[in-house]
């Protein structure tokens, strides 16, 4: 194996395991075999074909047990990832649990938790219950976690499968991943992390992840199962991982890459994990959080990912009015592909809010009526918990008070409403 200065070499596990739960009570009226065949038409290949194999091999194990079988499910935890009220009353009032548990190779495909999943989803459809991926702690209903399945093209969205938690401390804010030892690497960290990059270094550390997990896959393409991975020292991260990421590759594509320094920060503990940790590159001066946030600014470059509340007052007004007044040229332009080459056009709107709209930026990717945009979202918005990065959104043309075209440097047409607001213009 060699070993150099510019590679990490990270352990690669002998297998991987998936585990996935269908409470329920009762027991299932449907066997695993025909709730998979019922999605014949429905899943995409290979994965309908690989849950229908692994279900047919000792590479999966479908079992119903009597609850009380299996360890209680933290309901703290699973709320504190997003579980509902009316999804923790039926897990309480459930009888019986299916579990569904797959174990493969580390590499690309990850069968174990494909077939794994799609079992779980078509076991919980036919029953109408929900699914818990025990991994991520995380309930899914089953229509959520079929489109988290690859589609026709093999395309996943990451953010499906790996979570960005965060918490903070004295020196900032600490961010992780939760998902990539799904695929066998360690997971990312950060600390040190500015407050108020909460959601861009979370699209970052996303972004990252897609990058690495690239890198990772890509070394474990051969016959046999290697001892380790060589990683690159100094990760490069593009605005296109992290749209890729969010299963919108068409945004984010112009922007310049950042460095990271990653480093093996092994677990002193041997019941606690190990972490790739996410650093400054070599050379960089001052504080970490100096550089994230440099990082930040390049990877949204033009755009502000948090959430920036429009403020009264004339300039404000007249930056919004010639916006508006320029809307159906910029509009003409970009139907007719007119835009400068390897740009992008990005619209701001409002989202209504109790204290007032909220004003958040899309990247445009079809305009075929006047009166509504198609985009994808450029930010996560504060009041609207569907609006993310990345994430599908139509706007009303009617709601847009400003747009702008980026390139690789930034903003080169437009953002009025954007240099207002970084001019720092008072309240009136």
């Amino acid at each position: 194996m060699l070993i150099t200065d510019d590679f990490l070499p990270v352990p690669v596990p002998e297998s991987l395991s998936a585990t996935y739960l269908v409470p329920m009570r009762g027991l299932p009226r449907v066997g695993p075999k025909a709730a998979v065949r019922g999605l014949a038409g429905r899943l995409a290949e290979p994965v309908h074909g690989l849950a229908t194999q692994m279900l047919d091999s000792p590479l999966m194990n479908v079992d119903t047990r009597s609850i009380g079988e299996f360890p209680e499910l933290p309901p703290d935890l699973l709320a504190a990832f997003g579980a509902s009220e009316s999804q923790l009353d039926r897990l309480a009032a459930a009888t019986h649990l299916v579990v569904v548990q797959a174990e493969y190779r580390p590499g690309w495909p990850p069968a174990h938790e494909w077939a794994a999943r799609a079992v779980a989803a078509a076991v919980a459809e036919s029953s109408g219950g929900d699914v818990v991926d025990v991994f991520g702690l995380q309930f899914l209903d089953p229509a959520a976690a079929l489109r988290s399945l690859p589609d026709a093209q093999g395309r996943v969205r990451l953010v499906d499968w790996v979570l960005v938690p965060y918490s903070s401390d004295s020196d900032g804010l600490w961010f992780t991943t939760k998902g990539l030892r799904r695929f066998g690497l360690l997971e990312l960290q950060t600390q040190g992390v500015p407050d108020h990059l909460t959601r861009a270094w979370g699209a970052v550390m996303t972004g990252a992840a897609r990058r690495l997990l690239r890198e990772w896959t890509d070394g474990l393409a051969g016959e046999e199962v290697p001892a380790f991975v060589q990683l690159p020292v100094l990760a490069t991260v593009t605005g296109h991982d992290i749209a890729v990421a969010y299963g919108n590759p068409e945004q984010h594509g112009a922007t310049a890459p950042v460095l990271l320094r990653l480093e093996l920060d092994p677990a002193t503990d041997p019941e606690a994990d190990s972490f790739l940790s996410l650093r400054p590159p070599p050379g960089h001066p001052g504080p970490a959080g100096r550089y994230f946030a440099a990082a930040c600014a390049t990877l949204f470059a033009g755009i502000q990912p948090d959430v920036r509340y429009a403020r009264t007052g004339d300039a404000m007004s007249r930056a919004i009015a010639t916006a508006r007044a320029s809307l159906a040229d910029v509009r003409a332009r970009f139907v007719a592909g007119a835009l400068p080459p390897e740009s992008q056009l990005v619209v701001k709107y409002g989202l209504p809010g109790d204290d007032g709209p909220e004003y958040v930026w899309a990247g445009v990717t079809s305009w075929d009526s006047p009166e509504r945009i198609t985009g994808a979202s450029a930010s996560d918005a504060a009041g609207d918990p569907s609006v993310r990065i990345g994430s599908p959104v139509v706007v009303e043309a009617a709601d847009v008070v400003d747009w702008a075209v980026l390139d690789r440097t930034g903003v080169i047409e437009g953002g009025w409403t954007q240099a207002v607001l970084d001019a720092g213009e008072p309240p009136t």
